[in-house]
């Protein structure tokens, strides 16, 4: 399920990452970044496995660009753990990542981009289980499909999650069966683009009379943003610190 990442109704600094929030203003629309040394490109394979050898760690937040709201956060707040799917598949054009849209009838964030992933589960056996299982229910993706690559940097989310993203190459032939009580609509964006800084940009919204900003992709029409899009600029500057490590994405 989807609901992972739903706002707690006593969380202040929640209407950061909520679209549908009626006292958000949209800000001016993307504002390009300082592109940082971007990874050698095209990104292979390799790359990617030797990134997930590194395993997770503490990794990102929300807060990166916002860092004033952890002054509302109680001290010592617990996480809530949290796994997603980061699922790249091989085209003839090179590895393409699928992203979902949520379904716009949802209550919190509706129409937003995100994988596939939700909280983990009691019954899960593991951060990884709860992702194959979260991709299995949204998009009828079978985990036997999947070949995990490992986890890369969590990111730690305004709604209280601490997610782990997987990375795991799915075979070419998987067609995706959304199911349409949370998911409109799944699509490809390419490996590449999305790692490439000179795509990453920061958006804002008003809140309260103030900017809170966000890491956002524009992607033919869709909008990647939020925690997605702040995932997928770490797994960028993962692989672009390769080239120092030995070779590599540089």
């Amino acid at each position: 399920m989807q609901d992972a990442f739903d706002t707690p109704p006593h969380d202040p600094a929640a209407a950061l990452n909520d679209e549908a929030d009626p006292t958000l203003d949209p800000g001016a629309g993307p504002q390009p970044l300082d592109a940082p040394r971007p990874p050698r490109m095209p990104v292979s394979e390799d790359d990617l496995r030797r990134v997930a050898r590194g395993g997770g760690r503490a990794g990102s937040s929300d807060y990166d660009l916002n860092p004033e709201l952890r002054d509302a956060l109680p001290p010592r707040r617990k996480l809530r753990p949290a796994a997603v799917l980061c699922p790249l598949v091989r085209r003839p054009q090179g590895l393409h990542v699928i992203l979902t849209r949520r379904a716009d009838h949802l209550r919190h964030h509706p129409g937003q981009v995100a994988f596939p992933g939700g909280k983990v589960e009691p019954n899960d056996p593991s951060p990884a289980a709860a992702a194959l299982r979260e991709a299995q229910e949204e998009i009828g993706l079978d985990p036997a499909m999947v070949e995990l690559l490992g986890a890369i940097d969590g990111h730690e989310t305004v709604t209280g999650f601490l997610v782990t993203p997987w990375l795991g190459l799915v075979d070419p032939a998987f067609s995706p069966r959304p199911d349409p009580s949370e998911v409109a609509e799944v699509f490809e964006v390419p490996l590449d683009w999305l790692m490439d800084p000179a795509n990453h940009a920061r958006g804002w919204r008003e809140w309260n009379g103030q900017r809170r900003w966000y890491y956002e992709m524009p992607w033919r029409g869709r909008r990647i943003w939020g925690a997605t899009a702040r995932m997928l600029v770490g797994l960028s500057a993962r692989l672009a610190a390769l080239d120092g490590a030995g070779g590599g994405a540089a």
